[in-house]
């Protein structure tokens, strides 16, 4: 703490840059509600200002004049208001809290001495000259986060400027009232990090620009790198500073970078629900969020049903009995490597010779073209031009077939049929048409010509045999033209292309893949997995391992679907993702950075790619140079004693460094029945609600065990538990039962494991999948087991935790 002195001056500071902003704002609000209400007017008054008139050109062109002249002043009073808005919206979120820090930094060379506090957006006196707060992003306040007092230096567009920090200090404001000062040599001192950390959860995540720590600024703030790698322990922040880092790099970047140009992959629904208050608690829109799942399904349309990846885990996790089980853990496996990559490329290339598959065009019962006309067209082509390229002429050449076929249909029977059916609208359109071809037509002046014209329509026999005819052939034309609409939209989207027949023409004898592939390693149970991938192929269905894989080949064939406006990607839980995942990325964003987050120590999926390390993968997508790797080891979210807990799970997880805020050990709880056990936790749960723990999660090992354990414990007195599904839309607080993989990104003030037994958890690929769920947790891990304890924690050294039997 700060003496008397310094307390007062910062109180009295406090108050006076308090007293401005209530003054700014003041002023705003008459403004914000003068240009809402100018903006409101013009868009309700837009026509009476416009004068309408097209009886010349002239006219029509001052009526156009007009037009754009009142929808440039409904723009310019719009973008004014929401300046305005975002001015006054900026300085209300000051008023609270208006800043949490403050250096005195001297400047080499000047000599004087310039205090600098830092909020969450900046604020400038009244005249306009002096900054009272500096928004965190700015060059200057990255000093804060990384110096102690002594030497610093930041980077501005015009150099970097040196000097030296003679104070660094952090503030706790809560409504406007100074509560806490600290004098500090750390980035943060610990005093308010504690307090910060002692918190409960919230259904969604805080910012935490207050308290960032110098490796995560140096997350935030890496504008250079193509590719930045995070690994981060559980609770270490990486996916907070991921999400500030999206704020640093709209502020920096505002002239450029819009909120709809950064794409965040999230791990599930929920989670999306669980951050989506990060970004406009700092000023900014959010950016775009989805699934991998979400784009997957976009890219394959309708015609194949896509296996979700929580359904492929649950199948991994529960069915190890089945006698497919090992060839469908090794075909997941190999479609997620670098080796089933280089194998589709190859498989291209030898479809540019031989083996491409198409579908026929039909047209009312009948082969209008046929997939062997279309394949003798195709590979009429040059051999030496790419496959996409070949793909591309024959569409443009089915679509001039199409053309000739079209003329030539017009004098079928059953276009002669079809015209004793129109409706008064075809003749209508026909009759305008006639009248074109003889002169100028005004629909208006010939409404009455063309009542009458409608009432007694001319038939072949009757009248001007010329005009009978010419009113039959455009009728002709409309019909066949309307019919044959479909077979151009289909040669148009690449229907044409039998992508199914494709790939399941991979999946065939060992001999033929390896001829089509050149993979001179096939893998073990290759006979199963084909016959698992063609019979679900068969129902028009993909295994979500295939999908990736599907779509990639899909591209090579008929084109890079390419989105050149996103600027940035960032994938959370990125260790979940396959190298497949990462070149099917990349193709898509070819002109974004990517920025990957994620821990090795969480990687549930059996397709999981190591982030860290000199021989990670990723580091080949983008190249070394371009390459950046930051690891995270101290953990942030658990107490110590429930970090020191986990990290004894895992091999290496000793780097693992946990932060000092002290909790009681994890608590394990041995039950002689599953209804004992569901009897026990039940009243835990009311204990820990009663304690005041807002955020409590029953974890479970799959959603299988969700449903049971939810019926056990509503039956044993738990009716306010939910039960959270692949399905839930939202994070919020309260006592859930929610399946480990779903948990994954989320934290709880309080966790308890359903099941910890060795029945539940006891093959070593499962040993993650459990870390993760305990690392949930941020105040109280409570583990339960009806029969003997998992080897997991077996392992672990028994004066980590306590014991707790339960009696019959």
């Amino acid at each position: 703490m700060v003496n008397e002195q310094d307390w007062n001056q910062e109180q009295e500071r406090l108050s006076k840059v308090k007293g401005q902003l209530q003054e700014r704002i003041a002023e705003l609000e008459p403004e914000v509600d003068g240009l809402q209400n100018q903006a409101g007017e013009i868009r309700k008054r837009f026509w009476e200002e416009v004068t309408v008139n097209t009886a010349s050109d002239e006219d029509f062109e001052e009526t156009f004049h007009s037009i754009k002249q009142q929808e440039a002043l409904l723009s310019e009073r719009e973008r004014s208001y929401r300046l305005k808005l975002q001015q006054w919206k900026n300085l209300q979120r000051l008023l609270p809290s208006p800043y949490f820090g403050r250096i005195d930094f001297t400047e080499n060379g000047l000599g004087i001495k310039e205090q600098v506090y830092i909020g969450v957006s900046s604020f400038v006196d009244s005249e306009g000259l002096n900054f009272l707060i500096y928004d965190w992003r700015t060059p200057i306040a990255s000093m804060y986060y990384d110096y102690s007092p002594g030497p610093a230096a930041y980077d501005t567009p015009g150099g970097r400027v040196e000097g030296v920090m003679e104070l660094k200090r952090q503030y706790q404001i809560r409504n406007g009232r100074l509560q806490n000062v600290f004098d500090t040599s750390l980035t943060i001192g610990d005093e308010l990090l504690q307090q910060v950390l002692g918190k409960g959860a919230d259904s969604q995540m805080r910012s935490i620009v207050a308290t960032i720590q110098k490796e995560q600024n140096a997350i935030i703030r890496d504008d250079q790198s193509r590719m930045l790698i995070v690994q981060g322990a559980a609770g270490s922040g990486k996916t907070s500073a991921a999400l500030q880092r999206v704020a640093y790099l709209l502020y920096k970047d505002r002239e450029r970078l819009k909120a709809d140009q950064v794409v965040l992959f999230s791990p599930n629904p929920m989670f999306n629900s669980y951050v989506s208050t990060v970004l406009p608690e700092l000023g900014e829109e959010n950016m775009q969020q989805a699934t991998f799942q979400e784009y997957l399904e976009y890219g394959l349309g309708a015609a194949l049903r896509l296996e979700d990846p929580f359904d492929q885990i649950e199948y991994v996790l529960t069915e190890q009995s089945t006698r497919e089980y090992e060839a469908r853990l090794k075909g997941i496996e190999y479609k997620a490597s670098a080796s089933f990559l280089q194998a589709l490329q190859n498989y291209a290339g030898w479809l540019g010779q031989e083996g491409m598959r198409f579908n026929g065009i039909r047209f009312r019962d009948r082969d209008l073209i046929t997939a062997e006309q279309m394949e003798a067209q195709f590979y009429s082509y040059d051999p030496s031009i790419r496959l996409a390229v070949r793909v591309g002429m024959l569409q443009e050449w089915l679509l001039k077939e199409l053309t000739l076929l079209e003329r030539k249909e017009r004098t079928e029977l059953w276009v002669q049929e079809e015209l004793n059916y129109l409706d008064n609208e075809q003749y209508a359109a026909v009759h305008k048409e006639l009248h074109k071809e003889r002169g100028v037509f005004d629909f208006a002046e010939k409404y009455e010509e063309i009542q009458e014209f409608l009432q007694n329509k001319p038939r072949r026999d009757e009248g001007d045999f010329d005009y009978a005819e010419r009113e039959e052939e455009l009728l002709s034309r409309q019909i066949v033209k309307e019919q044959f609409k479909p077979l151009r939209r289909s040669v148009k989207k690449m229907r044409i292309i039998d992508m199914a027949g494709l790939y399941a023409q991979l999946f065939g004898s060992p001999d033929v893949y390896a001829a089509m592939t050149k993979e001179k390693h096939i893998p073990k149970h290759w006979a199963e997995v084909c016959e698992q991938t063609r019979e679900k192929l068969s129902r028009l269905e993909l295994f979500y391992e295939d999908a990736t894989p599907f779509l990639y080949l899909k591209e090579l064939v008929e084109g890079v679907r390419i989105n050149t406006q996103v600027k940035h990607v960032f994938v959370d839980e990125g260790q979940d993702y396959s190298m497949f995942q990462y070149e099917f990325l990349k193709k898509l964003f070819p002109r974004a950075r990517m920025t990957v987050l994620g821990d090795f120590g969480q990687a549930i999926f059996t397709q999981a790619t190591e982030l860290y390390g000199a021989d990670s993968p990723l580091i080949g997508l983008y190249g070394e140079p371009d390459t950046r790797l930051i690891r995270l080891v101290r953990s942030y979210r658990s107490t110590r004693e429930i970090v020191e807990f986990t990290r004894s799970m895992l091999p290496g997880g000793q780097e693992i460094v946990p932060f000092d805020r002290s909790g009681g050990k994890p608590l394990l709880t041995q039950a002689a029945s599953k209804g004992q056990l569901a009897a026990q936790i039940a009243e835990d749960v009311a204990v820990l609600q009663a304690e005041g723990f807002a955020s409590i999660a029953v974890i479970t090992k799959t959603a299988a065990e969700s449903i049971e354990a939810h019926d056990l414990l509503t039956a044993h007195g738990g009716a306010q538990l939910r039960l959270i599904t692949k399905e839930t839309p939202t994070f919020e607080n309260g006592a859930v039962v929610i399946p480990a993989y779903l948990a994954k990104g989320v934290e709880f003030d309080a966790v308890l494991i359903y099941d910890s037994s060795a029945d539940v958890y006891h093959r070593e690929s499962e040993r993650k999948l459990f870390y993760t769920a305990c690392t949930r947790a941020m105040h109280r891990l409570q583990l339960y087991a009806a029969g003997a304890w998992t080897p997991f924690i077996k392992a672990v050294d028994a004066s980590l935790y306590e014991v707790k039997e339960l009696r019959d």
